[in-house]
Order: C-alpha cells, then structure tokens, then sequence
C-alpha cells in the first residue's frame, strides 16, 4: 500500500534500536511500521541522547517506554494497543515512575483517545514534534500531568540532526530526503498524520551520504512517502540521485517509495547510467483495473501502468521491480480482482508486498465509499494473489540459478552463523558459505539454487 514504503516485511512487527547509551534516564524505543518510521525513531534517538537520556534494548530497565507507531493498518494499530496495554499494567503492578508515550502517526490520529478516554500513555507526540520531546518528557517528570504535541509543519525535515543509526552491522542506512505526501490517495492516511510534502536541502543529503561512507557505510537507501515528487529548488529527484551516485562506485544506492504518476525518464536514465544506483524499482500499482484505481485516485490507469512497465523495462534491461497490491477494495467486483491476477501473470514482479483493504478513518475512502467486499471474500482474493506472486517469484528466481550476480554482505544469515547474507544489485537477498567473508565486502556470487524469497550461492575465487 503507498504508506507506503515497502521495505520492512511485516508492518505489524516490532523493530527495536542497536544501540545503547548510558543517561540518568533510560529510554525504550520500539517501533512499528515503515522506513519512514524506523528513519525517524533513529531521529527521536539522536534528540534524547543529545538531551542527556540513555537509550537501553531492556523494556523492563527503563524509565521512558516510547512506541513509535503506524496507522496504515488496522492490525498494526491493534499491536500497539495491545502493548501499550501491557506496559500500563507493568506500570501500575511494578514502576509507578514509568512514563509511557506514543510516537508517529497513531498517536497524531488517536491522541484524544489514548491520552483521555482509554488513559494509557502519559505523552503523545506527532511526527513533526520529535524535537520537543526532552520538554514534554520534562513536564510529565514535573506535574505528573499528561502531555501532547501533534502540531504539523510545512518546515520540519530535521536535516540538522545526525540519527542514532538502527542498522547493528553498519553497512546499510535509512536517509530521509523529504517528509509528507500531497497525492490525497483514496485508502491513505498517510498525508493527515504526516502533513504536506517537503523536502530536505539536498546539499545536507548529500554531506550525510558522504558522512556514512566515510563511516564505513556501503549502501543508502533515501527515504521519502513519494520521492519522485523530492524538488529542492532547480533540484528534482533524479539529478539528486546522480549527485549521491558521484560520491563513490563503492557507495549503492537505493529509494524508496516511487509513485508512478511521477517517474521520470530522467529517473530512468539515472539507473541506466550510473552503475551504482541499484537496478531496482518498487513502483505500486496497488490494483490492475482501471475503475478502482480511479476510485483509489491513484492518477493512472492500469493500461498507463503497463506501459510505463514496458518503457522501465526498455531503459533499463534487466531492472527487478516490485509492487504494492490491496485486495478488496470498496466495491471491488470479481472481475475487477481477476485484472489484478492477470496484471501480475503480465508483468512478473520478483516481489509484492500484498494486504487486504483496511479502511482508514479521515480518508477520503472513508468519508465517499462503503467497504463493502465482505471479509471472507478479501481473505480469499488476497489468498490468490499471494499464491500467484508467490509462483511467479520462485519462477523468477530459479532463472537467477548459473547467474552471476555481485553481492553486498550484509552480515550473517539468520539460520546458520557458517552462512552470511547479502542482497544483489537487484535487491534480491542470496545466502553463501562465510569462509573469510565480513560484512561491507562486495563478493561476486554464482546462483546455485533458489526458493520463491530467498537465493544460494557459491562465491567466486577472486
């Protein structure tokens, strides 16, 4: 969904921070949902340990439990309750001192309730307000009373902060570049928890970039809700991708989230000649019927799509592409999923990130449609679409097997420490033998076998 920003597998899971510091105060921060917010909670880390906090991995050590949360689901939502449920009866049974707070786009979406009619948190704080944190921590440590600030900006992209980075290998980092979104999709909160686009100096994307690579970093992944729409004066996106991609061929880069209505042939052009901007592109379609996506107000038709697809695919040989698809939509007929089946059988993604529709309160889906695909008949589609993409990925992959691809390793592979992993060029994650192998080393690799998600290799001598 265009949250939408694809890259963590499971937006109802919870990522917890690498690292940790020693402060008067200890700080839990756990975090649900999208880059954007994994980018940001490195943020919120950076802000209250320059504040004096110390940031612990222990929930049951700290004095501060924040839970930096995503309303694009409902199941995601849930989650968090359920937590901040747990963590208020830890409060009352254990630590009466306990401050709890909810971050993001949840707490600017349900701030009434969690604060007054539910009492579960003691701070709640919007996506826009993170540097008024210490102080409102501050106030509740004073008054024992409760605080808030969901205020949102048409200024804050907090490009002065340098972030408490998430990533324990440091090989890969998030950079956020722009924040907001202004395409008002029909299913998408995201453009009333987060506010209006706007983007960062490029200059100070640029200085971060070089700052990570100076570190040690190996890959950048900039970040933003639509960052095609990124402009910074004369600077649109693609000629701030070509900047990055000057600073060294040993520095890949990738993006996310793309919308279609905005990709560029500048873009393109900037994958097919820069070597070390990564021949991947995750463009959402989010569904193949030229009727729901005008009700979705995605701004294309499905034909549209499959031509930007094919011209993609023209510029750039070889390109691996993945999607967002909902199943279920308002209204959504039969027929129209079964063009959802049949655009995926067309176009062949190697991998989609798939969900049932989840109506949103506010959103203009809310307010103009009824959800009216009964929830028996979204389980069934969204269960042929994940059996279709799920044959088609292993199908892709298995004519990866012979090929030889040049991975980034990453670190090592979660089934056996005699393993390490790494993603291709492609963005395709390939499990090998460690030998003298460490993280941050390009190795060139020799596709032996395959499942729907995952590549084995063998690495080559040299």
């Amino acid at each position: 969904m265009q949250k939408t920003l694809p890259i963590l597998e499971n937006i109802d899971t919870a990522r917890l921070p690498q690292a940790e510091c020693d402060g008067p105060a200890s700080v839990y921060l756990e975090t649900y949902g999208c880059q954007m917010n994994v980018s940001d909670s490195e943020i919120v880390a950076s802000v209250l340990r320059d504040a004096g906090y110390g940031l612990t991995h222990d929930p049951l050590q700290a004095d501060v439990v924040l839970l930096n949360t995503c309303a694009i689901r409902e199941n995601a939502e849930q989650r968090v309750r359920r937590r901040l449920e747990f963590f208020r009866a830890r409060k009352r049974k254990h630590n009466t001192n306990l401050k709890i707070g909810v971050l993001g786009c949840m707490a600017e979406r349900l701030r009434h309730k969690l604060l007054e009619q539910e009492r579960l948190v003691d701070i709640v704080v919007g996506p826009d307000a993170y540097r008024d944190l210490p102080r409102l921590l501050h106030q509740v440590d004073e008054t024992g009373q409760s605080a808030v600030n969901v205020q949102l900006s048409r200024e804050e992209t907090y490009a002065d902060i340098a972030p408490v980075r998430y990533d324990s290998n440091g090989i890969s980092a998030f950079v956020s570049i722009m924040r907001g979104c202004d395409n008002m999709c029909a299913f998408c909160v995201v453009p009333f928890t987060r506010g209006r686009e706007r983007s960062r100096n490029a200059g100070t994307i640029v200085r971060e970039c070089q700052g990570l690579f100076d570190a040690g970093y190996r890959e950048v992944t900039l970040l933003g809700q639509n960052v095609n729409s990124y402009r910074d004066g004369p600077v649109d996106f693609a000629t701030l991708l070509y900047r990055v991609s000057l600073l060294s061929p040993e520095l890949r880069i990738r993006y996310s989230t793309s919308h279609p209505k905005d990709c560029s042939e500048a873009l393109l052009e900037v994958h097919r000649d820069r070597p070390n901007v990564c021949n991947f592109i995750h463009l959402p379609v989010q569904h193949g019927n030229s009727g729901v996506l005008q009700r979705m107000r995605r701004g294309y038709s499905a034909d549209e799509y499959r031509a930007l697809i094919e011209h993609t695919r023209r510029i750039c040989p070889g390109v691996s592409l993945s999607t967002d698809i909902i199943a279920g939509f308002c209204g959504e007929t039969e027929a129209e999923h079964q063009d959802t089946l049949a655009l995926l059988a067309d176009i062949r993604y190697d991998h989609a990130f798939m969900f049932m529709y989840s109506e949103r309160p506010d959103t203009y889906a809310a307010r103009k449609y009824t959800d009216d695909v009964p929830k028996e008949v979204k389980k069934r589609r969204l269960s042929e679409i994940i059996t279709l993409q799920k044959s088609i990925s292993h199908e892709n992959n298995q004519k990866e097997i012979g090929r030889i691809h040049t991975v980034l390793v990453e670190g090592a592979s979660k089934r056996s420490k005699a393993q390490l992993c790494g993603r291709t060029d492609t963005n395709k994650m390939v499990i090998f033998d460690r030998g003298t192998l460490s993280a941050g080393m390009y190795v060139k690799v020799r596709i032996t076998g395959c499942t729907s998600a995952t590549l084995f290799g063998e690495v080559l001598a040299g």
